[in-house]
């Protein structure tokens, strides 16, 4: 490059001369090919990944406003007045006595040394 200036460059001549400085400059430039094609496909990984994380996130609100509808729906269903009505189609009412809590004793199981002095 001491000699023809921009014109050698141009005309790529450092690249095809005899000395050990071709090699070098032919590494040089296969080493930064080799770099860009990297560099691209790392951008095209993290751009599908970008794209896949918007779909999910999408995905995940329908979903939500999907549990959302379908919680109020199961809050109305289990009302006593929606569950009252739908029994009087079937004739049955509801009770005008009120529920009363039946409470069952469990007989004491007895221990070893319990059992063993009986």
């Amino acid at each position: 490059m001491k000699n023809g200036g921009v014109y050698s460059i141009l005309k790529a001549r450092f690249l095809i001369n005899e000395d050990a400085n071709a090699a070098k400059n032919w590494r040089f430039i296969v080493f930064l090919i080799a770099l860009a094609i990297i560099m691209i496909a790392n951008t095209q990984r993290y751009e599908q990944k970008v794209f896949k994380i918007v779909a999910l996130t999408n995905e995940v609100k329908e979903l939500r406003s999907e549990f959302v509808d379908r919680r109020s729906e199961l809050m109305q269903l289990k009302m006593e007045s929606t569950v009252s009505e739908k029994m009087v189609a079937k004739n049955i009412f509801p009770s005008s006595v009120p529920p009363v809590k039946i409470k069952v004793k469990k007989p004491e199981e007895k221990g070893f040394f319990k059992r063993l002095w009986q």
